[in-house]
């Protein structure tokens, strides 16, 4: 079978393994629950404009994605299925954006499908492409906007530079200013250092600006007149002081993303040290100007993200169509001394790795680690597989490209794990419990998102306002949904129907609780009715 075959079919694969089964599982919450409601009461309010979670004002995301999500709703109908399609198209473009960005750099079309399909097939893109999260869909944005600045960046063509004003907008109506702040800062740096001075004053054209703000600012100028606390909520709170401080509890050490993206890069870790060497001239496929611009492109993300005081896992995909477009054209000519590093790094990943999903969930007493066992020994048995066929580069034709359909074989192993984390971390199944002739549906120490999502209803939260605290003080009817324990026990001896739902390991709500009526158990949760 020809090399083009076989990645053809890692194409086709790629499609079929980020598809498969993509509605068969319940909203992962909190952000599943959370980005699937805020669209749906968008719809059911019929306002765009206002985003609101459990019916209260919610400000921390721009629109774009709820819009997006919003839509699919319309196309496909309120379903997990619809509620996932913008991400998992988004980690699919962005695969098909480091073919194009990497066929412009190495000319070389093997390079270059290598660089796209080692992208799809790496643990961390296909973990979060099947996830309904605004990092993915900014992401698709971000890397559109570096496509484009680098198209004009060697052709002068304005509609290039038209094209990355108007991502770099639709960037920021996705996650905020930094949709502007690091694309503009990784264009204007990488013409500074390739000494293109000539250059940057065009970057700065009067049209692309004017388009830019033609697209960002009705927006931000409509929520703000219809909600005045907008702006100071959004780009203060959500902007300064989320990146300065540890407002959101979200602090870790500065080198927190090394091991992310060393294991996000799984199974392909072994050719990231190649990545970074091809940013310095160290692969014959890569021009310095074009090393340059993707050493920033993954850089500049990687240090500011690094340097907030707010950090998750999934900040730090930027970073990865720039470093997969390096680890593409690296694989495409490994050789020598750096097939011998890829072999043994190889090794050293990705047995330990494969061991730990063979044993781990047999010897861990958890459930949620015994439930994972059968996708945890498939991805083990396809990493071993992985790490075989890795010895022979070199010696046997057309192996990165066999790499690559057993990465993507490997993802599609590991799929079960999202059905696994649907039954433990989704309330959909409480949900179908919950009588339709309730009066009161509450939430017990957690927002469970989803719940609202589920039920198309209200719920009233009880000891726990976490995220929605500002939208709770701006609410009217504060005392009503948002309670405490005493006035949990009220209502549950009020005369009215109440279900209250509480996660398994929070046992307070027993102590508050008079003996049910009636009692139901799921993976996730305790629901209990007094009627």
């Amino acid at each position: 079978m020809s090399r083009r075959a076989i990645l053809a079919a890692g194409a086709i694969l790629a499609v079929f393994v980020y598809f498969y089964g993509l509605g068969d599982y319940g909203l992962i919450d909190p952000d599943e629950g959370r980005y699937a409601e805020i669209p749906r009461e968008m719809t059911e309010a019929s306002d765009y404009i206002t985003p609101r979670l459990n019916y209260v004002l919610y400000f921390e995301k721009p629109p774009l994605h709820y819009w997006l999500t919003a839509g699919a709703f319309m196309i496909f109908g309120e379903n997990e299925f619809a509620g996932r399609f913008f991400p998992v198209m988004a980690g699919l473009g962005c695969c098909v954006l480091a073919y194009v960005v990497a066929l412009k750099i190495t000319r070389s079309k093997y390079a270059s499908a290598l660089a796209g399909l080692m992208l799809a097939s790496s643990v961390l893109w296909y973990g979060t492409s099947r996830i309904n999260i605004t990092d993915m869909t900014m992401t698709f944005l971000f890397t559109a906007s570096m496509a484009s600045y680098y198209f004009w960046n060697v052709s002068g063509k304005k509609i290039h530079l038209l094209a990355f004003y108007s991502f770099m907008a639709l960037t920021v109506l996705t996650k905020g200013l930094i949709g502007v702040v690091l694309p503009g800062g990784i264009a204007l740096i990488h013409l500074i250092i390739t000494r293109q001075y000539r250059k940057i004053i065009p970057l700065f054209s009067p049209s692309a600006i004017i388009l830019f703000f033609v697209i960002v600012t009705p927006y931000f100028v409509e929520v703000c007149r219809r909600n005045p606390d907008y702006f100071q909520f959004f780009f203060i709170r959500e902007h300064f002081l989320r990146y300065t401080t540890t407002i959101h509890s979200r602090y870790e050490p500065f080198y927190f993303f090394i091991p992310i993206i060393v294991a996000g890069f799984i199974p392909w870790t072994g050719i990231l040290w190649d990545s970074f060497a091809a940013v310095f001239g160290k692969c014959r496929l890569i021009g310095k100007s074009a090393g340059s611009f993707l050493g920033l492109w993954a850089g500049i993300p990687f240090v500011f993200f690094s340097a907030s005081g707010s950090k998750l896992i999934t900040y730090i995909l930027p970073c990865f169509p720039p470093l997969m477009i390096l680890a593409g054209a690296s694989m495409s000519v490994l050789e020598g001394k750096n097939l011998r590093r890829f072999v043994i790094i190889t090794s050293a990943v990705l047995i330990p790795v494969a061991v730990t999903g063979f044993v781990l969930p047999a010897v861990k007493d958890d459930p949620a680690f015994h439930a994972m066992t059968l996708p945890a020994m498939c991805l083990a048995v396809m990493l071993v597989i992985f790490w075989a066929l890795s010895l022979l580069i070199g010696r046997v034709r057309n192996i990165p490209a066999l790499l690559v359909i057993t990465g993507l074989s490997a993802m599609f192993a590991a799929s079960g794990a999202f059905n696994v984390e649907g039954k433990l971390l989704s309330h959909k199944d409480s949900a179908s419990l919950v009588p339709n002739d309730a009066d009161d549906v509450v939430v017990y120490a957690n927002l469970m998102q989803g719940m609202n999502f589920y039920t198309k209803r209200r719920t009233v939260t009880a000891e726990d306002l976490n995220e929605l605290e500002f939208g709770a003080e701006h609410d009217s009817d504060r005392e009503r949904w948002f309670i405490g324990n005493d006035s949990l026990r009220e209502l549950w001896r009020s005369g009215r129907k109440v279900v209250v739902i509480s996660r398994h390991k929070d046992k307070g709500m027993r102590e508050i609780l008079e003996s049910p009526v009636r009692e139901w158990s799921t993976s996730a949760d305790i629901v209990m009715a007094n009627f």
